[in-house]
């Protein structure tokens, strides 16, 4: 893995750690993220910090492995994988401590030491059967 796809392993292994605020110093100030479903892309880190609050609140237990990056340039795909449990409400699901596995295909534009950009595509189905 190059200097890219090593700065996000680190940036998945802080937020798990030591939570959103601690991993959003990791990212630009004017950060961009485009998810699935959103129409428009959410800007900066505190709206990055505010899903990834509810994640790990559903899942406190979460952790996320980079299994394959791709670099080329400032960006990095990954395939990821998330495993943890369902341990508080998600998408209106109360928490039903069944544990959860699901991958995600992710990009992230790269500038200087920060992460700037990203499209996230998880594996929502597969996530929603786990708990459902």
């Amino acid at each position: 893995m190059g200097p890219n796809g090593t700065l996000l392993a680190r940036a998945f292994d802080t937020l798990t750690r030591d939570g959103a605020d601690a991993a959003a110093h990791l990212l630009t100030e004017n950060f961009i993220a485009h998810l699935p479903g959103v129409p428009e892309p959410l800007h900066g880190r505190d709206a990055w910090a505010v899903g990834v609050r509810q994640m790990l609140a559903a899942f406190p237990d979460l952790s996320i492995t980079v299994e394959d990056a791709i670099e080329q340039g400032d960006q990095v795909a990954l395939r990821v994988r998330f495993r943890g449990t369902h341990g508080g409400p998600f998408q209106g699901i109360g928490a039903t401590h069944r544990p959860i596995e699901f991958t995600s295909v992710e990009i992230y534009r790269i500038e200087g030491d920060l992460i700037a950009e990203e499209w996230v595509a998880p594996d929502m189905i597969t996530l929603m059967r786990q708990i459902s």
